[in-house]
């Protein structure tokens, strides 16, 4: 069949508008059009080339997504061996300063001559890369391998969109850029935590992540992992006068379409490669990607072809590394430490080991999950990383070297479902990764925690219990639980670090007002896990009273609205604890109260059943006092519009929710229809 012509000159349109927009989003990271938008020009070109198959071209954006399984990996010569670079052993400064006396003495320059310009860079933890580009089109993708001998990888390099398929510009006859693919940190917790969602293998770092995905036969699984890529050289190259500089080649290779890494540099002398090392050093760990070191190349590629080689290594680079992130030592013991929340996080205790610049002898092993997915256990040889001031973790197990005697690790076992600081009940709810101590109010180690809590705005309202001087109450041992906020006197609150005596006075009348609250926010300012502000008002509402609601067996706790068995079990758990009945039947000894009605049977409101969401601002309510009226009403608040929503309450600048609202045709209300419908309720 004819291809029409009208046919073919769309579906060049569209291989270039593609291809513009891949670029504008994964190279330059500054997107023109919607992802739907985006999604509908490559239907369309698809819908084209499968009408018309000769429209297919080995550069179209279509061919991204993977084709035929290989039986096997190619091998691939070299035309220009990958060589490798020296790396320096230094990690001080001073290995930037060794660098440069060898560049000095190699060109014979005394110590009176002009300083070296230099270009510095980043040093990729991935894997090399070697992409051919015959008259502008990408024909073949090797791996470096030995060095002169690597694996032709093209079918898997066609999906990483970083990738040029074909180059921009007046490009040479033939180019070879070489580079790294590596996948960024983000990319790779997001690719983890779906694996994870849906019970399949996890990858083990980055950088094995990317390798193991460019050597894949099939290409349509190297296409569900997200593969990124950075140039830094090239290879052979036939027809282009090259730059006279590292620094121009680089641009030359940008403007030609390829990713280049913007942390670079050039400058003259070693003190410059010194000021770079320092500062990559210094923000290495909010890097999107990992690196383990910089390097450093003489900018002028005239004086790179005089230094030469040494046997496989250029004279005029180096790489200068950082400490290691990662190294392994043995797991001499599984602790475990109760955080401010109550969760119970199993601590590995480690055969010290020096990584990251530190001597690190424990390590996060995060909850059970991560302990069976990783099966970590006691005797264990492990692989730890650090990086800069994340907590130690364990990332994988050396199951090689894993001792005979060496038993599965179960937490709740292991502290004999006790909570080991106040010896609550230990559990590990339906749905939760985490072990939690449901010794909440009465725990030491979520003493801060629950103080805050109790005292935020929210819950008792105590204005002026922030968190420094609850810090300084706990560490003086003024608040050892909520009861001690109410025998808090003056002498004891003015001795305290800038507390005069009239800030205290404030507190003091703070504290005195809080004693007269409402229920619904005394069962919040409790701090019951999974019980937030709209679940206490319901638990309120619907009991009446703390009695019936602290003996309330699963079933009847799941007779409130949106209690379910998760939220129903955190409760009863709560309750269960002689420990938090009795710092509850403290409170009331010192006078905190509540009004206390029948419990509601036939609840009566506007807006029962209903869902409201509030957007801008209003006339005269705060969002507050708009919401207490609607859930005095029956009504519910959410946060976000979606199919469910009944009503949006929309004032001055109101934003994306009212648009949102729109399009889903939500009656919209103003303040004064609010309040027209709420009545008697205003």
């Amino acid at each position: 069949m004819a291809v029409p012509e009208a046919s073919a000159q769309r579906a060049a349109q569209l291989r270039a508008e593609i291809e513009r927009h891949n670029y504008l989003y994964y190279v330059l990271d500054t997107p023109e059009i919607p992802d739907a938008e985006f999604d509908r020009l490559f239907r369309e070109l698809q819908a084209l080339e499968a009408q018309y198959p000769e429209l297919q071209t080995t550069d179209s954006p279509t061919q991204r997504v993977g084709g035929a399984v290989l039986s096997e990996l190619t091998p691939v010569r070299h035309k220009l061996p990958m060589l490798s670079i020296e790396t320096e052993t230094d990690i001080t400064a001073n290995g930037a300063r060794a660098f440069d006396l060898r560049v000095r003495k190699k060109l014979g320059l005394e110590p009176t001559d002009p300083a070296i310009e230099y270009a510095a860079e980043l040093k990729f933890d991935g894997l090399a890369m070697s992409l051919r580009y015959e008259n502008g089109l990408l024909v073949q993708a090797a791996t470096r391998g030995d060095g002169e001998v690597g694996e032709d990888v093209t079918h898997n390099i066609r999906t990483v969109r970083q990738i040029p398929l074909r180059l921009k510009g007046d490009v040479p006859p033939v180019l070879e850029a070489r580079g790294e693919v590596y996948m960024s940190r983000p990319d790779f917790e997001r690719y983890n935590e779906r694996q994870r969602a849906q019970g399949k293998a996890t990858l083990v770092n980055p950088r094995n992540g990317a390798a193991g995905s460019i050597r894949q036969l099939d290409s349509k699984l190297a296409a569900q992992r997200p593969l990124s890529f950075f140039v830094y050289g090239l290879g052979e190259t036939v027809g282009w006068n090259l730059p006279a500089t590292h620094g121009e080649l680089l641009d030359a290779l940008q403007a030609f379409g390829f990713p280049v890494c913007r942390e670079r540099i050039v400058g003259k002398g070693p003190e410059a490669l010194v000021a770079f090392h320092e500062a990559v050093a210094a923000k290495r760990d909010s890097l999107p990607y990992d690196i383990d070191g910089v390097v450093y190349k003489v900018n002028s590629l005239a004086l790179q072809r005089e230094l030469g080689f040494r046997s496989r290594e250029p004279h005029w680079a180096v790489a200068h590394k950082f400490p290691a992130q990662e190294e392994m030592t043995t797991v001499l013991n599984i602790d475990v430490q109760v955080g401010r929340t109550g969760a119970i996080t199993p601590v590995a205790r480690l055969q010290p080991v020096f990584v990251g610049g530190v001597t690190v002898t424990n390590a996060t092993l995060h909850n059970q999950d991560e302990i069976d997915r990783k099966d970590v256990r006691i005797g264990d040889t492990v692989i730890v990383r650090r990086a800069g001031d994340v907590i130690p973790e364990v990332v994988s197990v050396i199951l090689n070297r894993r001792p005979n005697d060496a038993q599965a690790y179960n937490l709740l076992d292991a502290i004999g479902h006790a909570c080991p600081v106040c010896g609550s009940h230990a559990v590990r709810l339906p749905d939760e990764a985490a072990v939690r101590c449901t010794g909440g109010l009465f725990c030491a180690a979520q003493r801060r925690q629950a103080i805050l809590h109790f005292a935020g705005r929210r819950a008792m309202d105590i204005e002026g219990l922030g968190d420094k001087l609850v810090e300084q109450l706990v560490d003086h041992d003024h608040v050892h639980r909520l009861s001690d906020i109410y025998r808090l006197d003056l002498p004891t609150l003015a001795g305290l670090e800038r507390m005069g005596e009239k800030s205290a006075q404030n507190l003091l009348d703070a504290i005195e007002k809080s004693r007269s609250t409402t229920l619904a926010r005394f069962i919040y300012a409790l701090g019951i896990r999974n019980v937030g502000e709209a679940t206490a008002k319901d638990l309120a509402r619907h009991f009446g009273a703390l009695e019936p609601l602290m003996n309330a067996d699963i079933e009847a706790l799941q007779q409130v609205s949106d209690v379910g068995p998760i939220v129903a079990e955190s409760i009863q758990q709560f309750f269960a604890e002689t420990h938090n009945r009795d710092i509850i039947g403290q409170l009331r000894e010192l006078g905190v109260h509540w009004e206390e009605g029948a419990p509601a049977t036939n609840q009566s409101g506007v807006f029962i059943g209903k869902t409201l969401v509030l957007t801008g601002t209003l006339p005269t309510l705060s969002r507050d006092e708009a919401k207490e009226k609607i859930e005095a009403a029956g009504g519910k608040v959410a946060g976000s519009v979606s199919k469910k929503t009944d009503y949006v309450v929309a004032g001055a600048e109101a934003g994306s929710k009212l648009a949102k609202a729109e399009e889903l045709g939500v009656t919209i209300l103003d303040e004064a229809a609010l309040l027209e419908m709420l009545g008697g309720n205003a």
